[in-house]
């Protein structure tokens, strides 16, 4: 069974790869010249992944990219500037470009973010993972177990492993144990991982559903050369495709 599983996401990482449902991602979507390396790379990366719930991505990355572009709504990108502000000055700057959809419960998580780090950790995100000698499981226990209100959305199941493959993939920082970093089980994480057979109909409709599939690839790639991210993006975009091209 797990030799037939792993033919079928080798297939599928070879189609990802060859741009058979288009290669770019939602995250794809950024500012020109940001360095991998800069601090300001980090923070556009994380505030903004907070507001992803419930709403199409690409557009979420296409407001973020606009807001950081336009020199009177940038501000935001800076935690420091953020908690000096007035609530309506950060929350115009927030809606302008649709970047906060629910403009009051959006800007207070934005707000809350900002504090965090301003409070903790300069104001820097990468500070916040130096200070946990960037091990993304520290980074996880601390935003999920220990100081769980101070991020929210971001702590969640989904977009806690969504942000920490994000920081993999987009910027370089030097991350350790990142073959710990789980799947993202977002809805298409979700129905992909169904149609492969590795959760059932019963697991599928369960309220536990994101716990079923971040074990389910666990024990699928246990033993093996590959970890649960490395398919994240293929998965991803055959299920947003509506699984064109069946697998044998």
């Amino acid at each position: 069974m797990k030799k037939e599983i792993l033919k079928k996401l080798e297939d599928l990482n070879k189609f990802y790869r060859n741009g058979y449902w288009g290669s770019e991602l939602p995250e794809d979507t950024r500012p020109k010249k940001l360095d991998p390396n800069s601090e300001e790379n980090a923070i556009f990366y994380t505030l903004p992944t907070a507001l992803d719930y419930q709403r199409n991505s690409n557009t979420l990355w296409e407001s973020a990219t606009a807001t950081f572009e336009n020199n009177e709504t940038k501000f935001v990108f800076n935690p420091q500037e953020v908690v000096k502000k007035e609530f309506t000055e950060v929350q115009e700057a927030l809606t302008k470009y649709n970047l906060a959809l629910q403009k009051n419960k959006q800007t207070q998580i934005w707000i809350k973010l900002c504090q965090t780090l301003v409070n903790n950790f300069n104001g820097r995100v990468t500070d916040f993972f130096i200070y946990f000698d960037n091990d993304v499981q520290n980074v996880r226990h601390y935003m999920q177990v220990e100081k769980k209100k101070d991020f929210p959305y971001l702590s969640g199941k989904k977009l806690c492993n969504y942000w920490l493959y994000v920081m993999y993939q987009y910027t370089n920082l030097p991350l350790i144990n990142t073959d710990k970093i789980y799947i993202a089980t977002d809805r298409h994480i979700i129905r992909a991982t169904h149609r492969l057979g590795l959760i059932t109909d019963e697991e599928l409709e369960s309220s536990k559903v994101q716990d079923y599939v971040i074990e389910a690839w666990i024990d699928d790639l246990n033993d093996t050369e590959y970890v649960p991210i490395d398919f994240q993006a293929a998965l991803w975009l055959w299920a947003r495709s509506g699984f064109k091209e069946e697998l044998e």
